[in-house]
């Protein structure tokens, strides 16, 4: 008995902020923003919003197009590392703006790998009998650990939440194989302290540029390239599918420069990568999901597409799924 996706949905803040909207608050351009990244505009955390509330309109919308009621779940699972809170999780807000209670509901802290974490342990768990009807979340608000100041850091967040509803079923649809790595000796590459002030664009306190997101981006680079393709060729070979016989690679929305060279690397055309990053960012755990939702919608995946997820993140870590539709 394997376990399978049956529905996704996503949501963002209220707030579009276009690349042209941020020269008012740094030294920066559309030019100078698309050239290196591919991005023309994020969402973003505006004060009094909650990102807990955003993951739950987004989880809602997953269990509706599911026909899942909020008290038929047995877990709820998250990936992020934007909680404002050290406990209780965010998985537990999450449990508790869908108003059930009674089931396990935690986090996965594996930063922009984090839904895709995420979906191996609901998949490991529901493969073992202990779940039957899982959410699976990927939340974060990096743009409100960055220093405004820093245009090489600050132009790349933005905000959102993804969700999809995993369910226990026969046959051979679903999660074919997943494989997670991680290399702590790189974690300095990509990190942020616990500490500090959560200060969003409108803010009127900043956070300390000590306390931001510390990023070595020509390191980290060369190290997601190599990393994302390597992870994708083990999973398509434990599946036994060969990687001409994926239908849509969906991979983290970093960088269009790491998405084209691992495309490029892995031999798949521009068809057959989803790429949204110019309209959200790197909405880090929250990547992927909102990807893959967008996919659906847009009629990208159909019954027995076969699907690739994947992603690299701050750890390092980094990880992929392949998933039958």
């Amino acid at each position: 008995m394997g376990s399978r996706i049956v529905a996704t949905g996503r949501a963002v803040p209220r707030t579009a902020l276009t690349n042209s909207d941020l020269e008012r608050y740094m030294d920066t351009s559309d030019e100078w923003i698309r050239s290196r990244t591919g991005i023309g505009q994020r969402y973003l955390m505006r004060q009094g919003e909650s990102l807990a509330e955003i993951a739950t309109d987004a989880s809602r919308t997953a269990l509706e197009r599911a026909g899942v009621k909020p008290a038929d779940l047995d877990a709820i699972i998250v990936g992020t590392v934007s909680s404002e809170y050290g406990f209780p999780s965010f998985a537990c807000q999450i449990q508790q703006g869908l108003g059930i209670s009674s089931i396990p509901a935690f986090d996965v802290a594996a930063a922009c790998s984090g839904f895709v974490y995420a979906v191996q342990v609901a998949d490991a768990q529901m493969r073992a009998g202990d779940f039957k009807r899982v959410l699976v979340v990927g939340a974060d608000a990096l743009s409100t650990m960055v220093d405004w100041n820093d245009r090489r850091t600050a132009v790349l967040f933005g905000d959102g939440a993804g969700a999809c509803v995993m369910v226990t079923e026969p046959g051979n649809r679903g999660v074919l194989s997943s494989l997670l790595r991680s290399s702590g000796e790189h974690w300095t590459l990509l990190s942020v302290r616990a500490t500090g002030t959560r200060s969003t664009i409108d803010s009127e306190v900043r956070r300390s540029p000590d306390d931001s997101i510390q990023m070595k981006g020509p390191e980290l680079f060369k190290i997601a390239v190599k990393s994302m393709e390597e992870v994708s060729r083990l999973v398509a070979e434990r599946a036994g599918v060969k990687l001409e016989d994926i239908d849509l690679f969906v991979p983290h929305q970093a960088n269009m420069r790491i998405i084209s060279a691992v495309a490029e690397r892995l031999g798949m055309p521009p068809e057959k990568v989803y790429t949204n990053i110019d309209r959200y960012g790197n909405t880090s755990a929250a990547s992927v999901p909102i990807a893959l939702d967008e996919a659906l919608e847009q009629g990208r995946i159909h019954d027995n597409s076969i699907v690739m997820l994947n992603a690299c993140g701050g750890g390092l870590t980094w990880g992929a799924n392949l998933v039958r539709w």
